[in-house]
């Protein structure tokens, strides 16, 4: 039996213009008021998806979202389970390395993002893609060891930022999580710190176990908690990659993709169908 349904949001969720369709806000009121805890799994902050919370009326204190892409496990209230956040020396490293292969820098810390000169040819588009965060300049000498670093990102053009990922040495890949969260955008993780282990960690909380989640996703930072939850669900705008580790692949997101799953596998489920 389904307890928990971990929804990933862009591409997910959300359609193309960034709103949650009736027809999701419906059957996810409707898995909430049979217990079915719902959980939003992303690499946002908690106050760059409170207006979606809002629209999903997720705001109870045994509400619970998963963000920074498992780096913090937290009440909708703001009360942190969990808390894994960079040192700066990775944070000095990846300045480092972003340098060297000229993509632009973001370091996020809370709702503040810190924006560092690595690219000047290649700025940042960051903040088209994530307007909730307070943008400040800063120098790489100026980050100090107390400052709590959750992640860097970095967003610029699709083809240049993959070309770039290619000369990310393999060393880098073993000290940090790195994947694309959108085809636009590079995220940098601590390592061993995904969205599976944000749900291990609040399913312990809950007393919930893997094969009692399903996870929904679509790109492949999702990957991690589609291998993990019982009843892995890739849209079907998902990476290749995501369908192949993935039980089943849904309808689109523009197409109520998460409403379709958990009518077929949460509703159905209950009611004994298949």
């Amino acid at each position: 039996m389904i307890k928990l349904v971990a929804i990933d949001l862009d591409g997910t969720l959300l359609t193309d213009a960034k709103t949650i369709s009736d027809t999701n806000k419906k059957i996810l009121a409707e898995a909430k008021e049979r217990g079915v805890k719902i959980v939003i799994c992303t690499g946002r902050p908690l106050i760059a998806i409170k207006n979606y919370l809002t629209e999903l009326n997720l705001l109870d204190a045994n509400d619970y979202s998963i963000t920074f892409n498992g780096g913090l496990i937290q009440t909708n209230t703001g009360e942190i389970l969990g808390k894994t956040a960079m040192s700066l020396d990775d944070v000095q490293h990846l300045h480092q390395l972003l340098a060297k292969i000229a993509l632009p820098m973001d370091v996020l810390s809370d709702a503040l993002c810190y924006q560092i000169a690595t690219a000047p040819e290649h700025p940042s588009i960051y903040p088209t893609l994530n307007k909730a965060l307070t943008y400040v300049a800063k120098d790489a000498a100026e980050l100090g060891a107390s400052t709590l670093y959750n992640k860097v990102v970095s967003a610029t053009d699709v083809d240049y930022l993959d070309q770039q990922i290619a000369k990310i040495p393999a060393e880098d890949y073993e000290r940090f999580e790195i994947f694309k969260t959108r085809a636009n955008l590079l995220e940098f993780m601590p390592k061993g710190v995904t969205k599976a282990f944000g749900l291990s960690v609040l399913g312990e909380h809950l007393g919930i176990l893997p094969n009692e989640m399903m996870a929904l996703g679509d790109e492949a930072n999702d990957l991690s908690m589609i291998s993990y939850a019982g009843m892995g669900v890739a849209m079907e705008n998902a990476t290749d990659g995501v369908k192949s580790a993935a039980n089943f692949v849904t309808r689109t997101n523009q197409a109520d993709g998460v409403a379709h799953a958990i009518q077929k596998f949460v509703f159905n489920e209950a009611k004994g169908g298949n």
